[in-house]
């Protein structure tokens, strides 16, 4: 049984498959691979677990494979062209489909790929970590970090397909399982006061993976996203909310160096960063804070110099005419994109860090 959600982008809308037990030849992908042959990108943790099974959706194509190096630190161009030197050397063509099996990490490096070879070959999101499943795996926005800040090259390149085994999550390690929940507590804060509540009502189903909740969560993590990406999927206007948190998060995994925090962690802490400097009352703040802290997250960022910090948050994708932009806060469940924040706030913010 499974569910399915679509988001809805034209002649480019694709579906979101949400289910468990769909690997292992329980799935007809193969039904959204367009020509004979496929890559499947994995890492050196999630391929011996699950690239087998991925293997019995597609037994009537042609499969290669790669494996990447694991972690946030290999988030760069030269592990994407290595992807692109493998699809080179098994003489892939513009039919060829590039699956990604694993993380947001693996997610966003395949895609870039699918996205550069041949000026853009198919790819399609196999996630199996809980952030990549609510998140990155949505919305088709792909790339690699550079030295001066996260995600600083990239395409916008949307998958045929997000296919969703929720079984995988078994063999998540809890602190990832944790950092995929700041994910999904962000939706419920920017817009889904109700979501945000049942959150808060289930957290210990959620950290006790219950099969359940966990689906539940993810599905409405998903339509939520779907939604927003569907009405602005470039991110030229109110898809920008879904970065609350980001703006310090992205800063804090830059200055700690990549992989030190895990993403979610780092966004954590950054949402309570970015709800203080809302200005929206403290009980708001409060219960943001005591969610995170439930979910087993950081509530402070790492000490981090203040000037060390707004330098790094100058880098961010969101400034423009050199301003911080921020997702700020009117309430639970309504959040705004603007400039106008108060510097002695921010500053006070940044140096209780």
């Amino acid at each position: 049984m499974s569910d399915t959600l679509t988001v809805e982008l034209g002649a480019r809308s694709y579906p979101i498959v949400i289910g468990r037990g769909l690997l292992g030849g329980h799935f007809d992908l193969s039904a959204h691979i367009v020509g004979p042959d496929c890559l499947v990108v994995s890492n050196e943790t999630v391929a011996p677990l699950y690239a087998d099974a991925l293997r019995q959706c597609l037994a009537d194509r042609e499969v290669e494979s790669i494996e990447l190096p694991d972690g946030e630190q290999h988030k760069i161009l030269a592990t994407a062209a290595s992807v692109i030197d493998r699809l080179v050397a098994s003489r892939g063509g513009r039919d060829t489909t590039v699956i990604a099996l694993g993380g947001g990490v693996v997610g966003d490096i395949a895609g870039f790929a699918a996205a550069s070879y041949m000026r853009g070959v198919s790819f399609v999101q196999v996630p199996t970590t809980l952030l990549a499943q609510v998140d990155s795996s949505v919305g088709g926005k792909t790339g690699v970090n550079h030295p001066g800040g996260k995600n600083l090259i990239g395409a916008f390149h949307q998958p045929r397909l997000v296919l969703i085994d929720t079984d995988t999550l078994t063999t998540l390690p809890d602190r990832e399982l944790r950092a995929g929940l700041a994910e999904v507590i962000k939706y419920g804060v920017i817009v889904d006061a109700e979501f945000f509540a049942w959150l808060e009502a289930n957290v210990e189903a959620l950290l006790a993976r219950d099969s359940d909740a966990l689906r539940l969560a993810i599905r409405r993590s998903c339509e939520l996203k779907a939604e927003v990406v569907a009405d602005d999927e470039r991110e030229t206007g109110r898809r920008a909310i879904l970065n609350f948190g980001h703006t310090f998060g992205h800063a804090i995994e830059r200055c700690q160096g990549y992989g030190e925090w895990l993403h979610g962690e780092a966004v954590a802490a950054g949402m309570i960063m970015a709800a203080r400097l809302s200005d929206a009352g403290n009980e708001l703040v409060e219960r943001i804070e005591a969610l995170v802290e439930a979910c087993g997250l950081p509530v402070r960022p790492p000490a981090i110099d203040a000037d060390t910090m707004l330098n790094a948050m100058g880098l961010d994708k969101k400034v423009v005419d050199r301003k911080l932009r921020f997702i700020l806060l009117d309430a639970l469940g309504s959040a705004r994109v603007t400039t106008d924040y108060d510097p002695a706030r921010l500053d006070a913010i940044l140096k209780a860090a």
